[in-house]
């Protein structure tokens, strides 16, 4: 585990170099069940695990190509380990588990609360540390000698607006046993997720069009399992293991009615889609750890896993009285796998006060991708293998893409005060990328990575931080194939890119914290500007003229700067010290030239800015504590450029409220409200033309508006 000196072990709890200690007795009049009840309380990292909030979250799956709905978890996410993060990194007893979905952010909720010895907060730097990055590492540290194994479930149930409720249940074992820290879970779900849109659209003089309105439901389910292993050989080697297996499967039924108004009578069409999926992933990692004598430390991680979603989607006309005329059949699938290892070794320098990390990483990613398209039509060969319908060529629709990536680095830390410290970097990353079936292509490339990250402590609770860093985003995959498009009833298929390269930008920031006195909260800031080369968006790969088609490319430079101003507070000035108040806002803007017009815009997906404000209440004579959120994008000029069409998209706030009863024997019985006030509409005005939007010859305007409505969920949480 991790010990930095000089710490401070009291309520007024910012040791001389800046690092933040929570012992367990600090929490005991809320009560707290698991770890994560008691970051919960911690002011500046409310909501850390929690989407924001300190609450549940059930995240929907979308956007281009996404996967179907019915099915939480999956999928390998950014490629490799990494080498930092601008947020908080979680560590337990100053270890990161080697993991993606079984992650160690994943752990706190299953840590029971008389397991942890204390919490640290270090806004420091250190070679002994697991983790890089320009934010907070979060450090939770357990008793050494707990031995009890605890069994911990957790039941849930989640109601929608049409009160069809979802169940979902967990259990999880822990505990220490000799040397060996160990970890099992299991959980069972099931899903539901409606919402319901309507467009109205107009033609290019005005007139009236058509008006849709459409109901989308998802049912599913996922069963997981996961483990995390730890065992200590020695004091001076120790070994960790972790798994976890996913399956999962949902179906999404839509039925939509379409009423042409151009004619009068007005004519009403009917239509329904079908579209079931499974998805199955599973990941293995691990890693092995030697502390030599003189302190220096050997490491080294290993990463497998395997990510599997099939998808059908196949739509009919309803033509009455109980007879359907299939028009389209969509058959998608896809299996990524990743392979990483990553060792390195970590040497003091000159003392105490240095220290170097030489190492290297590598990764081999590998994603096999098909697609096959029906469609009703005169010309051609119905096949069963197409759902019945006459096939139809998809360019770049069955590829295996591969990256095989290489990244030797070298980390060097400087503790040059009791004040100030120093951590530069030097990362070069050399990869290939190659590309098979539909299209054979293969590339080389390679960059230097360089970082620099300076932190001064003005005073032990004022901090102030400067970065500087080349950062090279990572490819997605699924924008090299051909994917289904379920955004855009016009468009069934979105075009890949085989020629996609990655966009990298330099980041400078400069960040400072204040933590308020006697534990009242933390204030901060942060000011950045990115300057971005080879920006991905959306680019022209039509094929013809009559067939115009837009994918993800690279446009060019561009750049992007904001601020983000955040506090998180204790009301004990007004006699309420258990009501914290987290607030925060965030202002940005960008700029780039736009590859269909010629203009300076905003990049597509940026936000404009962005408020938050939420509380929680804790009531410890009743073991009661509730809470609110409150979060508002900056809605205007938020735009989606492509060859034929624009996209304007806006959305309504996000309200949010939860009440908390912890019994006398330890049981948490949680109520969860989400989009209580307002349906949480999310609005897209979409701008269609003739030919390309450089011609400006419109065609239609369609403005549509869908929500999933208000759910209302009962969590249960114990040990025994």
């Amino acid at each position: 585990m991790i010990i930095l000196s000089h710490f401070a072990y009291a309520q007024d709890n910012v040791g001389v170099d800046s690092t933040v200690v929570y012992q367990s007795d600090y929490f005991s009049e809320w009560s707290p069940v698991t770890a994560q009840d008691m970051l919960d309380r911690i002011p500046g990292l409310t909501g850390s695990q929690r989407g924001g909030f300190g609450g549940s979250s059930f995240s929907r799956s979308g956007g281009r190509g996404g996967p179907p709905g019915g099915f939480r978890g999956g999928g390998s996410g950014g490629r490799g380990f990494g080498g930092g993060s601008r947020g908080n990194e979680i560590l337990i007893n100053g270890k990161r588990t080697a993991g993606k979905n079984n992650s160690t952010g994943g752990q706190i909720a299953r840590i029971t609360a008389d397991q942890v010895d204390y919490i640290e907060i270090i806004r420091g730097t250190s070679g002994e540390l697991d983790v890089r990055g320009s934010g907070q590492v979060i450090n939770v540290v357990l008793f050494e000698a707990f031995t009890d194994a605890a069994l911990q479930y957790e039941l849930n149930a989640e109601q929608s607006d049409n009160n069809t409720v979802t169940p979902t249940g967990s259990l999880s074992l822990s505990g220490t046993l000799g040397g060996l820290d160990y970890q099992v879970e299991a959980t069972a779900s099931e899903d539901y997720f409606k919402n319901i849109s309507k467009e109205n659209s107009v033609l290019g003089d005005f007139s009236p069009n058509d008006r849709i309105l459409e109901e989308r439901a998802t049912d599913g389910g996922g069963r997981t399992i996961s483990t995390n292993l730890g065992y200590e050989i020695n004091p001076n080697n120790s070994v960790r293991f972790n798994a976890q297996f996913i399956k999962g499967s949902g179906e999404t039924d839509t039925i939509r009615r379409t009423t042409d108004l151009k004619v009068i009578p007005n004519v009403d069409f009917f239509q329904r889609e079908e579209s079931p999926g499974e998805q199955e992933n599973w990941e293995i990692g691990g890693d092995y750890e030697y502390l030599a004598p003189r302190g220096d430390r050997f490491k080294v991680l290993f990463i497998s896993n395997s990510f599997t979603q099939d998808r059908t989607r196949e739509r009919w006309d309803i033509i009455g009285q109980g007879a359907e005329d299939k028009n389209l059949f969509l058959d998608s699938g896809s299996v990524t796998k990743e392979r990483i290892i990553r060792s390195s070794y970590t040497l003091d320098l000159f003392g105490d006060s240095q220290d170097i990390e030489l190492g290297a990483e590598r990764a081999q990613t590998i994603l096999d991708s098909n697609l096959a398209l029906g469609v009703r039509s005169n010309n051609g060969i119905p096949s069963a293998a197409f759902g019945g319908l006459v096939p139809v060529s998809v360019s770049n629709s069955n590829s295996t893409v591969e990256e095989m990536r290489y990244e030797p680095f070298v980390i060097h830390n400087w503790i040059i005060s009791p004040r100030a410290s120093l951590e530069t970097s030097l990362l070069y990353e050399d990869s290939e990328i190659s590309q098979k079936g539909d299209v054979s292509k293969s590339r080389d490339f390679s960059f230097v990575k360089p970082k620099v990250d300076f932190r001064y402590d003005l005073t032990p609770t004022i901090q102030l931080r400067g970065t500087i860093e080349k950062i090279v985003e990572q490819l997605t995959f699924n924008d090299f194939v051909a994917a289904t498009d379920d955004q855009d009833e016009d468009s069934n298929v979105q075009f890949g890119n085989e020629n996609l390269r990655q966009q990298w930008y330099w980041n400078y920031e400069f960040n400072a914290e204040y933590r308020l006195p006697n534990d009242i909260g933390v204030l901060s800031g942060r000011l950045y500007y990115e300057d971005w080369h080879d920006r991905i968006e959306r680019i022209d790969v039509s094929p013809s003229e009559d067939n115009l088609q837009g994918a993800n490319g690279n446009i060019g430079d561009g750049e992007k700067y904001g601020i983000d101003i955040n506090s998180s507070t204790r009301m004990r000035m007004i006699g309420l010290p258990n009501l914290l108040i987290t607030a925060g806002i965030n202002a940005e803007d960008s700029k780039i030239t736009d590859p269909f017009l010629g203009i300076e815009r905003r990049m597509q997906y940026s936000w404009r800015g962005r408020t938050n404000l939420s509380f929680r209440h804790d009531l410890p004579s009743r073991n009661i504590n509730w809470g609110m959120r409150w979060s508002n994008a900056f809605d205007g000029n938020r735009k989606i450029y492509d060859v034929t069409d624009i996209e304007l998209v806006a959305g309504d706030p996000f309200w949010s409220i939860f009440v908390e009863w912890i019994s006398p024997k330890n049981i948490t019985f949680r109520l969860d409200a989400n989009r209580i006030v307002n349906d949480g509409e999310f609005c897209r005005e979409r701008q269609r033309f003739i030919g390309r939007i450089s011609g400006g010859i419109l065609e239609e305007i369609e403005d549509q508006c869908g929500s999933s409505g208000p759910t209302v969920a009962l969590k249960i949480t114990g040990t025994f």
